[in-house]
């Protein structure tokens, strides 16, 4: 049994604890599915009014979640793009997908928190509430993923730009489902699970994303109608999240 009290690797403010305890849970049940009261008591603070002291409504708070991990993957794939395009890259379609996923893991080691959890809020989030999610994002912290997409298609193979638009539509969705997958089994404390701890598990995620865009266009569809727009309407957030 997943233990839902907030822990965390160093002491953390009140307001840090509700943060953690309340994307916790909208990971595992989505907002709708959780209260201030049980966000509050989660977080093992004793003031029921807490959330609205620190964050005034449960939608702030939940805005707030959404800026601060969308904010740190943009960063850190940023950062993973500024190395390989100092070194004269990058060179090719797996290196690109490399800055797609593994900024998108781990990221409890830069906030200080138990466990990751935030792939799977806005899996959730996304899917339920698409309208609040893309205006807590503003559009914004998408910087490094749209700089991911400008290499794929100038190193992706020949093929309408539609068609490498749907791919990319295919890409964000593969990502994230399977990110969320892993969060949930490392999130598991009830038994262990070998392959989404080992570094050969996201290797083999990683070909599997460079195949799929690698992959020549189907014969069948080459000479189809591709007249399905341009650009993809809107990219949501760091982890691309393309809603048409």
């Amino acid at each position: 049994m997943v233990e839902k009290t907030a822990i965390a690797a160093k002491p953390l403010s009140a307001r840090e604890q509700i943060k953690l305890a309340a994307r916790r849970l909208f990971a595992e049940r989505g907002i709708d599915g959780v209260t201030v009261r049980e966000i509050v008591e989660a977080s093992g603070q004793k003031n029921h009014g807490a959330l609205s002291y620190y964050f005034g409504t449960k939608e702030a708070l939940v805005r707030e979640l959404v800026v601060d991990g969308a904010k740190l993957i943009d960063i850190r794939r940023n950062a993973f793009l500024d190395r390989l395009e100092a070194e004269g890259g990058p060179n090719g379609i797996r290196e690109v997908v490399e800055a797609l996923v593994y900024p998108s893991i781990n990221l409890a080691e830069e906030t200080e928190t138990a466990e990751d959890s935030y792939i799977r809020f806005i899996a959730l989030l996304g899917m339920s509430h698409r309208e609040f999610f893309m205006e807590a994002l503003e559009n914004r912290w998408n910087s490094g993923y749209l700089r991911c997409l400008d290499h794929l298609r100038r190193l992706m193979p020949p093929m309408p730009a539609a068609a490498k638009n749907q791919r990319f539509i295919f890409l964000g969705a593969f990502l994230t489902s399977v990110i969320a997958a892993r969060e949930a089994a490392l999130a598991d404390r009830s038994r262990p699970h070998p392959m989404w701890r080992s570094e050969a598990t996201l290797h083999h995620f990683i070909g599997l994303l460079t195949a799929m865009l690698a992959a020549p266009l189907d014969e069948a569809l080459a000479g189809g109608s591709w007249d399905m727009g341009g650009e993809p309407l809107s990219i949501v957030g760091s982890m691309g999240m393309i809603l048409d």
